[in-house]
């Protein structure tokens, strides 16, 4: 039923608003393990949607989530792609699989990563094995910093999709902080290796950007902090 998404009751309280792009309901990506997730044709199609979907907003701050099945196995690829070292570690159980899954999870980000050695290019590294979702949101950080607007990354999908953008341009991310650090292993390592601290460590893994929409009255705080209260200086001049 509508409006009854943790991340839109979450954003009611907060006083935001939620929009739903879609990029990819029921158009498959391809298998990473053996074939590129992407055609460059679809790969610049995410790209717009994301840009336009960030060009069409009126807000002060942009709070991005995702909603997919299996979608930390493509984040997990590129962390590992990008970030090194035994791709493994940088697999998580997402929606709670078991022994097995998670094996054949590992297996899979491992031959991903394998797949695409001497791939050195970023944003290509995306394409080959990321999905459209963290394509279309890799954009829309890239619009809002064209615009001036800060972005809340919400777990681990999000902040993978971010990560090509920093390894691009070392200030990329200038605009951006972590909402929350989720219950996936691999979110953690990511934040450290972006040189991140989180708003909230809470462990949630609920998705669709509601660790992050939990930190925007942090937010809203700090900015009636910072604008509302007068320094010592002012307070008494």
């Amino acid at each position: 039923r509508a409006h009854q998404s943790t991340v839109t009751a979450f954003a009611a309280v907060a006083g935001a608003t939620v929009q739903a792009v879609d990029v990819g309901v029921g158009r498959p990506t391809g298998d990473i393990r053996v074939e590129a997730a992407l055609s460059a044709e679809r790969f610049d199609e995410c790209v717009a949607a994301g840009r336009d979907a960030v060009a069409a907003l009126d807000a002060d701050l942009l709070v991005l989530g995702e909603m997919g099945i299996g979608n930390t196995t493509p984040a997990a690829a590129v962390a590992a792609a990008l970030g090194g070292g035994d791709p493994a570690k940088w697999v998580g159980r997402g929606t709670g699989v078991d022994d097995d899954g998670l094996a054949r999870k590992q297996q899979a980000v491992a031959q991903a990563v394998a797949r695409i050695n001497g791939v050195t290019d970023p944003l290509e590294v995306l394409r080959e094995v990321g999905g459209a979702e963290l394509v279309a949101m890799a954009a829309a950080v890239v619009a809002a910093r064209q615009r001036g607007l800060p972005v809340l990354l919400d777990g681990y999908v999000v902040t993978a999709a971010a990560l090509p953008l920093q390894q691009v341009a070392g200030d990329a991310l200038a605009h951006c902080r972590v909402g929350h650090c989720s219950a996936e292993p691999g979110h953690r390592r990511l934040i450290e290796s972006l040189g991140m601290t989180p708003l909230l460590d809470l462990g949630m893994r609920l998705g669709e950007g509601s660790g992050a929409m939990a930190a925007v009255p942090l937010v809203r705080m700090a900015c009636a902090g910072i604008t509302n209260v007068p320094t010592f200086t002012e307070f008494f001049a």
